[in-house]
């Protein structure tokens, strides 16, 4: 039977997801030496949500740099992933040789059901446009009795995350206009509370979910580096105001260091994050 112009219409990319792919485009190597490095902390414990072990089936979404993949190959699991980023493909390629790699975007995967034990998403929920009908897609391809696992960013943040966010406004950054957020109706808290209700409404079972708190360190122009390179919202926001803009946030930022600089010259930088999983 054909699909209804209506359900086409449900599943075509929203604005948020276009912008999404014009954020990332060509950005994976500057990812790999920036803020993948934060996104890994979780990445154990993703795993343990989702049971991944020896012989485990399993599919990382939003693959991004490999971490996921090359610690559940690690585990002895059987790898697949995928990521919306061509170069990101390649990047995981690169790092995890043995897993199969490709190119496809939420929420249409190319994926038969019930496909596998484990599906895992490391802050992939933060880059689409509508998270519910994305968890639905993820554990449509897991299998009865699988488990599906994600993170998401806490909000209010952790005084870590708005570093620079707080250096962009106090220089009169402001979002541009191409840059949309959410739609209200696909929108969600993120709170423990939210995400759970989250997993609930895309139909998982015993959905469960807790915070990760942990303290990322790192040089202060290496952590500047990933949004000045355009990474994120936060590097569109950056680099709304042309170079005399950035000039500014990073004079701002240089000054608001001092608060997480460590004896060492890094900056020790607080995050939080939600971790959640259900059942399929």
């Amino acid at each position: 039977m054909a699909a209804s112009p209506g359900a086409d219409a449900e599943r075509s990319p929203t604005p948020f997801d276009h912008a999404e792919r014009r954020i990332w485009s060509g950005k994976a190597e500057a990812y790999a030496r920036t803020y993948a490095l934060l996104c890994a902390h979780p990445a154990p414990f993703l795993l343990d949500a989702a049971d991944v072990g020896p012989g485990s089936r399993v599919l990382d979404v939003g693959c991004g740099s490999g971490t996921i993949s090359a610690l559940a190959a690690g585990c002895g699991a059987t790898v697949h992933a995928v990521d919306a980023e061509p170069g990101m493909v390649e990047a995981t390629r690169r790092a995890v040789p043995e897993a199969e790699a490709r190119t496809a975007r939420l929420p249409e995967l190319p994926y038969a059901d019930d496909t596998f034990g484990a599906v895992v998403g490391n802050f992939v929920l933060n880059h689409v446009g509508r998270p519910r009908e994305a968890l639905a897609e993820l554990r449509r391809i897991t299998r009865p009795g699988g488990r599906v696992a994600v993170t998401v960013w806490r909000s209010p943040g952790a005084p870590g995350q708005a570093l620079i966010g707080r250096a962009v406004q106090a220089a009169g950054l402001t979002r541009p206009d191409w840059l949309p957020g959410l739609a209200p109706e696909d929108d969600f808290p993120r709170t423990p509370e939210g995400l759970a209700a989250l997993l609930d409404g895309a139909g998982l079972l015993g959905a469960e979910c807790s915070e990760v708190v942990w303290e990322h360190r790192c040089d202060p122009d290496t952590w500047w580096a990933g949004a000045e390179r355009g990474i994120g919202a936060i590097g569109q926001v950056l680099n709304s105001g042309g170079a005399q803009g950035v000039v500014a946030a990073r004079r701002v930022y240089d000054e608001l260091c001092a608060e997480f600089r460590a004896a060492d010259g890094a900056l020790a930088l607080p995050h939080a994050a939600l971790l959640a999983h259900g059942g399929a």
